[in-house]
């Protein structure tokens, strides 16, 4: 009888396939990964369990090789990926594709042969291709190399080679001849989507990528090789924040002491997750390292995460020196392929407890007997994975520690309304943390009315530059967020009144002027500037609004001359280094004013910081998404509680239009409490969560697609039908509010229910009613953060 193995691909069609196991295999076990035929191509795959049977009428396929000889994933590994799978409803195959590092992933390999245990000749390397044509003694010889550890699995030469990143050297505008094409075209990637390796290039820009890039570094505009964040956390670095960060000294405070014993409690009576809700300088983070001693005493590794890579940083130089003999891992999304292929198979093999510092990645790391899971800023919108795969890192922590007891650390001055809800309702404990670490206070705040400022070219008001004045003159440093970036985000044509807009998204064009160009912000298209009007023709545009670029333009202008300004937001800091260069500098007093975007707002500890300007504090209030509410009082609680961290008492200014709309009261007071009760009232009257359960269904197709309205009839009707015998309540489909991105139309379809499965089950009917989904794509989106 033959022996079967299913095995999942993890390459596309991501199906379940089964094979025979031929006779000079080893025994194979789940989490293995193999080599297996696919059509006339091979594919790498991964052992998921025996099959009983052959399936009817299907000629059987031998597996081609093992890629380890021991198993990459243990169980709960691949039932984690299981649980994700049924989750969003795609299969394991494509699961495992995301979380797994490239390389780990790969069937471009090529066994290198070192020694011949026998007499026969071998050649000294071998492709899988080549392995089904060899004969079966060969076979068996190259399996006992294999056994034996004397052949080995390489990535393929040509592919290692392009796992290198290209990082920009400079800042535009670059040294570029206007029709070096290419060229400009490299760069223009690069600095809207970050450092992207040879081979990522090559699929998106073409076959010329690669080599246009090696020139481009001769003439030193990219560099090839490991990407800067690799080095960030290194502490022998010269120069950065993440380098400077000073060492926790401290001693608990009855509130910490009281906390670490709740947590200790919760861990100890067989884990679950645990909110630290404590307020901006209260001394989280210490709670962390603390807890994280405790696991460690115990044997157990810990996982901790920050919601940006500056943030985890910082939070791998607090570890590492407060735990200098432990074993601690940096690992995050922007580290090269191999480097974190080399982190992952690492653990595999490790049995001593770990630290693991990273972003949400971190989290589909292989750690021994996990511990615990922290999640610093537990509120943030970055633990929300949006692209490729829906799911947030506070799901997969819980699953996470779960299946090991552990505890899972979720901290945050203004945690998520469901998580405090949880809490409130005893489903969670909830530690409160009330006051500062130290001698400093919590700022005061102040609402800054500029509904009467009729000036454009004059984004502050009266009071502010007097404050922003003043701090400078008594050597303080000062904060401006406006959390747009650009610098105008919109330029409007005087001789027929039109706007800049993208013919791919139908949404106004940005104006970055240090870059020269107008840019969409939503597809990346770009044009350079000046341009003639696509309408009239005409040139005359003028900028229309205010981005960080122009406030930063504006603040040079307005204050003391020799007064030094940084700007921190996504354009500023294209290059990886760039971040830490910013932050460093402003740490050391180089200038005394940093505007910028939500960037600022996260984390960061300047004890010289004494004044918060907020620009414009209704930006995003209004939007057509129930969280805006939430998000803004978030990101404002959050950027004010930069101030006063040292010895001078803070200030915070918050310009606005509208000074009725009652979130100011619970901003003004960082009320948490009352801003809580106010907004989980308004969301248990229109039945958002946490009190129904919330799914998206987001369904588009090609502009030019004539039977794209035909479709989302058919699907209306469908919703419809199924969901009056699921018991779900349906909004739309309709137009998203943003209809139409990279030549796409968009359509949103609102689910709220009371039963997970029953959501999956109505789009399941959806997604089978699809009448091309060739041209028609539809998605789901468990619990979506924005519905824009």
């Amino acid at each position: 009888m033959a022996d079967l193995w299913q095995v999942t691909l993890v390459s596309p069609p991501y199906t379940v396939l089964t094979y025979e196991r031929p006779s000079y295999f080893p025994d194979l076990v789940s989490g293995q990964r193999v080599i297996v035929p696919l059509g006339k191509s091979h594919r790498m795959g991964v052992v998921v369990g025996p099959a009983e049977e052959a399936p009817e009428g299907v000629e059987m396929k031998s597996l081609i090789w093992p890629l380890e000889v021991e198993p990459l994933l243990d169980e709960d590994y691949l039932d984690m990926a299981e649980n994700l799978a049924a989750r969003q409803m795609v299969s394991v195959g494509r699961i495992l594709e995301i979380i797994l590092p490239r390389g780990l992933r790969t069937a471009a390999v090529t066994f290198r042969v070192d020694k011949h245990l026998s007499e026969r000749k071998l050649p000294g390397s071998i492709r899988p291709s080549q392995l089904p044509k060899c004969s079966e003694e060969d076979l068996k010889a190259f399996m006992a190399l294999w056994l034996d550890g004397r052949m080995r699995v390489r990535i393929n030469a040509q592919r290692e080679a392009e796992e290198r990143f290209v990082s920009l050297v400079s800042d535009p505008p670059w040294a570029v001849r206007p029709n070096a094409k290419r060229q400009i075209r490299i760069l223009e990637y690069i600095l809207d989507n970050g450092p992207q390796s040879l081979y990522s290039l090559r699929h998106v820009l073409g076959d010329w990528a690669p080599d246009t890039a090696a020139k481009m570094e001769g003439r030193n505009l990219v560099r090839l090789g490991e990407l800067t964040a690799d080095k960030l956390a290194e502490v022998d670095e010269g120069k950065g924040s993440c380098a400077e960060a000073e060492p926790l000294k401290y001693d608990l405070t009855p509130e910490q002491q009281q906390a670490m014993g709740e947590m200790i409690a919760t861990l100890g009576n067989g884990g679950g997750a645990h909110l630290v809700h404590g307020v901006t300088g209260s001394g989280k983070t210490v709670l962390y390292l603390e807890m994280a001693r405790k696991c460690l005493e115990q044997g157990r590794s810990v996982i901790l995460l920050a919601p940006e890579v500056a943030l985890a940083c910082k939070l791998y130089r607090n570890v590492t020196e407060h735990f200098p003999a432990a074993k601690t891992l940096f690992y995050h999304g922007y580290q090269s392929p191999k480097k974190r292929e080399v982190t992952f198979t690492g653990l595999v093999k490790e049995n001593d407890p770990v630290i693991v510092v990273g972003t949400r990645s971190a989290l589909f790391l292989p750690v021994p007997d996990l511990g615990m899971v922290v999640m610093d800023e537990e509120h943030d919108e970055s633990f929300k994975q949006e692209d490729r795969l829906a799911y947030h890192a506070k799901e997969v922590g819980w699953y996470r520690v779960e299946r090991t007891g552990g505890l899972l650390v979720l901290g945050s001055a203004t945690p998520d309304v469901k998580t405090f809800h949880a809490a409130e309702n005893g489903i969670i404990p909830v530690s409160t943390l009330k006051e500062r670490v130290g001698d400093s206070v919590l700022p005061k705040v102040d609402l800054v009315d500029i509904a009467a400022l009729n000036d454009s070219n004059q984004p502050f008001a009266p009071v502010t530059i007097e404050a922003l004045k003043e701090t400078i003159k008594e050597g303080k440093q000062a904060i401006v967020m406006l959390n747009r970036r650009g610098y105008s985000p919109l330029m409007y044509c005087l001789d027929c009144t039109e706007t800049v807009r993208c013919p791919e998204c139908e949404v106004g064009m940005t104006y970055h002027k240090g870059r020269e160009r107008v840019v969409c912000h939503y597809c990346g298209l770009s044009y350079a500037y000046p341009l003639l009007c696509s309408k009239c023709g005409g040139s005359n545009f003028i900028p229309m609004g205010e981005g960080t670029e122009r406030l930063e333009e504006r603040l040079e202008e307005i204050l003391p001359e020799g007064t030094g300004v940084l700007r921190l937001d996504r354009d500023a800091t294209r290059r990886q280094e760039r971040m830490e260069e910013i932050l460093g500098a402003f740490g050391r007093g180089e200038a005394q004013v940093l505007v910028g975007t939500q960037m600022i707002s996260k984390g960061h500890h300047f004890p010289n910081v004494t004044l918060v300007v907020v620009t414009d504090g209704d930006l995003g209030l209004n939007l057509p998404d129930y969280r805006s509410s939430e998000r803004t009082f978030q990101l404002l609680v959050q950027v004010a509680g930069r101030a006063g961290r040292g010895d001078n008492p803070g200030r915070v200014l918050i310009q606005t239009r509208n000074p009725q709309h009652p979130i100011w009261n619970e901003v003004l007071s960082g009320d948490y409490n009352g801003f809580y009760k106010r907004e989980v009232g308004r969301r248990k009257m229109f039945g958002y969560p946490p009190f129904s359960r919330l799914a998206l269904i987001r369904i588009s197709h090609p502009a030019d697609y004539k039977d794209g309205t035909a479709a989302i009839s058919l699907f209306a009707k469908v919703l419809k039908l199924q969901a009056a015998k699921l018991g779900i309540t349906v909004l739309g489909p309709a137009p998203a509010p943003l209809s139409m991105l990279r030549g796409r139309r968009r359509y949103n379809c609102l689910l709220k229910g009371a039963d997970w499965s029953k959501l999956r089950t109505l789009y399941a009917h959806v997604a089978q009613a699809n009448p091309n989904p060739a041209k028609v794509r539809t998605g789901l989106d468990l619990d979506p953060l924005t519905t824009l």
